[in-house]
């Protein structure tokens, strides 16, 4: 795709707190942990697990997008809706501007012939809803109207229909969480028959609660454990950096989370950020609970392929009591386990009660649910009860939801906010039409967001090529009044 349209610079930024539950990069002294490394590390190379691949098995991945570098194989990924507010420039749309969407989705299914790296469950059927742009601006609004889609959308492929979401995601917020917008969202994706699996956080062990939603009981949530190099759970530890809760939910399993090695997005912002972080011309290193929550999804996709009639509780109970316990420091202490596929195998003939837990109303304050969490146009945040598209009362959309009504067509909660349906195709399979927005910046008086070149940005002398980015630059980023200033990659 060719440069943005130009325009006046109209400014839509993260006003606090990390969006992303991963972007903290490996520091440059960690040793590298290969995906093939990482399928050791879980139990999933030998045995009944080797022959997994994930195959009929749909993931959505709600995230920055997916960039066509060529380590992911077209056919295997699809373009959901781009709910982000780079959807309303066409030379930005679908894309991630970022780099963490393709850096998830190369754990996942990635096949890097150029260097042999391979995803964890590299037949599943990967389809991505971009939310987040290029400096990780998103709102919670963004994120649950995903998820809405998701369900709502989950058979449309039949051969492979969704029952994994990847949420590498957490907000600020914290919400009371028997009427929580965002955990309603996630218990009824897991009720549908979509295992969740969502990141611990990234804001470290003395973090007092896991983020939102991995705070949800019903759904997976998934902390960092660093593997200090080696193929053996006997030498591992928690991560400094895994959000540990002071109450309430806790972990439910580790999975490797420092310098994984995964695909490279050429000019994205973590790109010209960190170029200490690239790996030859197509990897990439990044750590986080975010690379756990991917590594996580992919077990599941694994085991859901060999148990493809197992409900989200089993898949959940057998993950976590048939993981390994690692017996060193914190994690040993309180008996936090990491991933193991054959024993989650080994253990799937067993009996598993269903989960019992409160379920949320879904009708408490959106602001909860985003906390410090916000968007900024124009230096003015987003708060109370709307989405980035206009006044949203969550007791009607609540309602909507459990009915699963809340889309219909591209249109969610009355507004327009993508196209009708599936069209052509583009380098993936299959792409969701998109729409211009018709109600923008509600909460800062009603202002107009009619400039498609979004916060001034474009890429600057960059095309894509085939399916490879040729001379491409992220120019114009402002990484403003955010708390991500420990994060690096490397």
């Amino acid at each position: 795709m060719g440069p943005a349209a130009a325009g006046p610079v109209r400014s839509v930024e993260p006003a606090a707190a990390s969006h992303w539950a991963s972007w903290l990069g490996a520091a440059s002294t960690d040793p590298a942990t290969t995906l093939a490394q990482v399928r050791t590390l879980i139990g999933a190379d030998t045995g009944a697990g080797a022959a997994l691949t994930g195959a009929g098995v749909g993931v959505a991945l709600i995230d920055t997008g997916v960039a066509p570098v060529a380590g992911l194989p077209a056919g295997q990924i699809v373009n959901g809706p781009d709910l982000s507010f780079e959807s309303q420039s066409p030379g930005l749309r679908y894309l991630d501007t970022y780099g963490h969407g393709t850096h998830m989705a190369g754990i996942i299914v990635g096949n890097d012939t150029a260097t042999g790296a391979k995803g964890l469950a590299p037949g599943v059927r990967l389809t991505s809803i971009k939310v987040g742009t290029a400096n990780g601006t998103v709102d919670v609004s963004q994120v649950i109207a995903g998820i809405d889609w998701v369900v709502q959308h989950r058979n449309d492929d039949p051969a492979n229909p969704i029952k994994v979401i990847n949420l590498s995601y957490g907000s600020g917020g914290t919400p009371e969480e028997w009427n929580d917008s965002l955990g309603f969202a996630v218990e009824k994706a897991w009720r549908t028959g979509i295992v969740v699996v969502a990141a611990a956080g990234n804001d470290g062990n003395a973090a007092g609660s896991l983020a939102n939603p991995a705070s949800d009981e019903w759904i997976l949530s998934v902390g960092s454990a660093a593997t200090n190099g080696t193929v053996s759970v006997s030498d591992d530890t928690l991560t400094s950096f895994t959000n540990l809760p002071q109450g309430g939910k806790q972990i439910n399993v580790l999975a490797p989370g420092v310098s994984i090695l995964s695909l490279r997005d050429p000019a994205s912002y973590i790109d010209g950020s960190f170029p200490s972080a690239r790996t030859g011309s197509t990897l990439f290193r990044g750590s986080g609970t975010s690379q756990s929550a991917a590594v996580a999804s992919a077990a599941v996709a694994l085991l859901l392929q060999a148990k493809p009639s197992a409900t989200p509780d089993q898949i959940k109970a057998w993950l976590v009591q048939s993981a390994t316990y690692i017996p060193n420091g914190t994690a040993a202490t309180m008996g936090l386990k990491e991933l193991n596929v054959n024993a989650a195998l080994a253990r799937s003939g067993t009996t598993v009660s269903a989960q019992s837990w409160s379920k949320s109303s879904g009708a408490g304050s959106l602001d909860h649910a985003r906390g410090s969490s916000r968007v900024m146009f124009d230096n003015v945040p987003l708060t109370g009860e709307a989405s980035v598209w206009g006044p949203l009362a969550t007791s009607a959309w609540a309602l909507r939801a459990a009915a699963g009504t809340a889309w219909s067509g591209g249109v969610w909660m009355g507004y327009r906010v993508t196209g009708d349906g599936w069209t052509g195709s583009s380098w993936a399979t299959k792409t969701w039409a998109t729409a211009a927005w018709t109600s923008r910046g509600p909460w800062s008086g009603g202002t107009d967001w009619t400039d498609p070149a979004w916060d001034g940005r474009s890429w600057a002398g960059g095309t894509w090529t085939g399916r490879s980015w040729a001379g491409g630059s992220w120019t114009g980023r402002s990484w403003a009044s955010d708390d991500w200033s420990s994060a690096y990659w490397g």
